[in-house]
């Protein structure tokens, strides 16, 4: 269909090309600033989701540069140039939260922010996290539109005085950006709300995660997964995939496997994610309960390899403790069809309900009686992987992802007071 006549007047002025990119939405080939401050590309909630705009933003015709961390594995992909920024320390990974390192890097972004808007014309530039501010003080430089994006609440982190500090400063800086930016996304409801209560009227969308792979699993895949996991026939495989950070209920999870195991020796679990030393800790620590051969840690695993190992589990594990944004791994969940275990805390019910998960207290006790009541009811587990397949399938696929982005740039101003797009009719 043609453009509406708001749309075809923007294209004149712009002479630009019209993208019909995914859900229908009309954008103008712009130039795109995404400025990350996080590693790029690497295996977590930020970068993934980082990665979902630039495909979407790419295959909408948008030419995007990325201004991120000197840290992470390359990715090529049409229509998007890699920027990073210079790495005094040496690090060779960033890890999740305020740092002192985060703190001179942002500034690095800063400084290499400045020279690129110099050098080139970007119609929008677009923040994540911390660097909200950095875009809003690039777009006052350069005419350009300003988007923060939202993807955690910094209450998540507080641990010890130091970082406390830094997530006090970081607040302050968090409420200028909402107020200064042109929009805002929001990754949950919890996040949308709390950009609401001092966002002054800028507008806040609320772009749900999805599943961090748009990769299916292959039966001949699960079935060979199943076959390497397990020791025998009847056990029952429970997955927990994530960071061992503290808001993520590693620990509690720990507390509450040896609770299972008495119970139902049939249990087998596995932990996808966290560094050597961090599972070197957490073996010995189930080595002095008696219960290390019940647990497989198996690293890291790439987003497109995670699928298979979902859909080989029984049971998936959201031990989240604190938070009020989505964790990443539901959406994996969800896709997987297979049922979920989750403590019952505000990050969790932002998309679980009774329908699609069993709910625990957030209490070594409490998670070990949800656990052993799905390994003990085959049919309740069924029922549970399918409502979550159903609700993925209703809502949160990439199309939809790339409509509601595509909304929020289209609804953008451009710098003669136009809109940069609109939806196609």
């Amino acid at each position: 269909m043609p453009p509406s006549a708001e749309c075809c007047s923007w294209f004149t002025r712009n002479k630009k090309t019209w993208i019909y990119p995914p859900g229908g939405i009309l954008l103008a080939a712009r130039k795109i600033l995404l400025i990350s401050p996080q590693p790029f590309f690497q295996w977590r909630g930020s970068p993934i989701r980082v990665r979902f705009n630039i495909l979407a933003l790419a295959g909408a015709g948008c030419s995007v540069d990325l201004l991120t961390l000197p840290v992470g594995k390359g990715q090529k992909i049409e229509g998007v140039r890699i920027i990073r920024v210079g790495n005094p320390f040496r690090v060779q990974n960033i890890p999740i939260g305020p740092s002192l390192h985060k703190a001179v890097f942002d500034l690095l972004i800063l400084a290499k922010g400045v020279q690129l808007v110099l050098r080139n014309r970007y119609d929008v530039i677009h923040g994540i996290e911390e660097t909200g501010i950095i875009a809003i003080m690039l777009s006052r430089l350069s005419g350009a539109r300003a988007i923060f994006e939202k993807h955690s609440d910094p209450g998540s982190y507080r641990n010890g005085f130091f970082r406390n500090l830094i997530l006090t400063v970081y607040r302050w800086v968090e409420t200028l950006s909402v107020r200064y930016a042109d929009a805002v996304i929001c990754t949950g409801k919890g996040l949308v709300r709390q950009a609401r209560r001092v966002g002054a009227g800028t507008p806040v969308y609320h772009i749900f995660d999805i599943p961090s792979s748009l990769v299916d699993a292959r039966a001949k895949n699960i079935a060979r997964l199943r076959n390497l996991l397990r020791r025998g026939e009847d056990e029952v495989l429970l997955t927990y995939v994530g960071s061992f950070a503290a808001y993520q209920g590693l620990e509690l999870l720990l507390a509450a496997i040896p609770l299972v195991v008495a119970r139902c020796p049939q249990a087998r679990f596995l932990i996808i994610g966290g560094s050597r030393s961090e599972i070197a800790d957490c073996r010995q620590r189930l080595r002095e309960k008696g219960v290390d051969l019940a647990v497989s840690f198996l690293g890291k695993r790439a987003p497109d390899r995670l699928p298979n190992y979902l859909a080989a589990s029984d049971i998936l594990l959201s031990t989240r403790l604190s938070g009020v944004n989505t964790p990443l791994k539901l959406l994996d969940y969800l896709k997987a069809g297979r049922s979920i275990v989750a403590t019952d805390v505000e990050a969790n019910r932002l998309i679980l309900d009774e329908e699609t998960a069993q709910f625990a207290a957030p209490d070594a006790q409490a998670l070990a009686r949800a656990m052993i009541t799905l390994i003990e009811d085959g049919g309740r587990r069924e029922r549970f992987g399918a409502a979550g397949r159903k609700l993925y399938e209703s809502r949160y696929t990439f199309r939809e992802y790339a409509r509601r982005l595509a909304v929020c740039y289209a609804s953008l101003p451009d710098q003669t007071g136009g809109d940069h797009g609109s939806i196609a009719r």
